[in-house]
């Protein structure tokens, strides 16, 4: 979702393929040898593998369309610094809610709105975390958007009364189609996780 959203701000057409997990296709393996694993960013016939690398990539190719990376050392630096937060924190922690319950769902929900407050805490008055503009923080960001019905849902809270300016952030960000057509609809991304329940004996 990320490396689509960074390809549609900058207008680069580009082909889509899905990928059946349980039936890797010698493309796959053959150009994520190391993890076997999906999203990969083939340019010029090269793959570019991890998707916080290839909107990296994707930004120093095109740099001269719609910059996300900021060009300030500094400013990077901090954008980066969210970035890797967002990796380690956001996945985990969303992830801790469908696949737990009791105790430790109820301090994995806990945990992940005081990271949601944090980074509202850095968007403050900005439009988006790249201030006027879609930038780095909020490419990284807004994909786990489609997976919040979800943990509401098995989590039995509300992302919005916990955390509105998020939910005002997400939604200007829906605003722009490079977002809206690349983020999947919720309510699949709900049942593919009850799905991911079913399988994983998580009831």
């Amino acid at each position: 979702m990320r490396s689509r959203i960074a390809l549609a701000e900058k207008g680069i057409p580009y082909e889509y393929r899905e990928e059946d997990l349980r039936n890797k296709s010698d493309l796959l393996l053959q150009m994520n040898p190391v993890h076997k694993k999906i999203p990969v960013l083939i340019h010029n016939g090269k793959p570019v593998c991890e998707s916080v690398i290839q909107v990296q990539y994707i930004d120093e190719v095109w740099h001269d369309k719609a910059p996300l990376i900021p060009s300030d050392p500094y400013q990077r630096a901090v954008a980066r610094f969210w970035v890797d937060f967002i990796d380690k924190k956001i996945y985990e922690l969303g992830s801790k809610i469908w696949k737990t319950k009791g105790e430790e769902q109820a301090n994995a929900k806990k945990e992940f709105i005081e990271c949601l407050k944090l980074l509202e805490g850095e968007l403050g008055d900005k439009t988006y975390f790249g201030g006027e503009s879609l930038g780095y923080v909020d490419v990284a960001l807004v994909p786990f958007y489609s997976w919040f019905y979800a943990y509401e849902k098995c989590g039995d809270f509300s992302i919005e009364a916990e955390c509105p300016k998020m939910i005002a952030w997400v939604k200007r960000c829906m605003q722009k189609e490079s977002v809206a057509k690349s983020l999947p609809d919720q309510e699949k991304v709900y049942e593919f996780i009850l799905q991911l329940k079913k399988i994983f004996g998580i009831e």
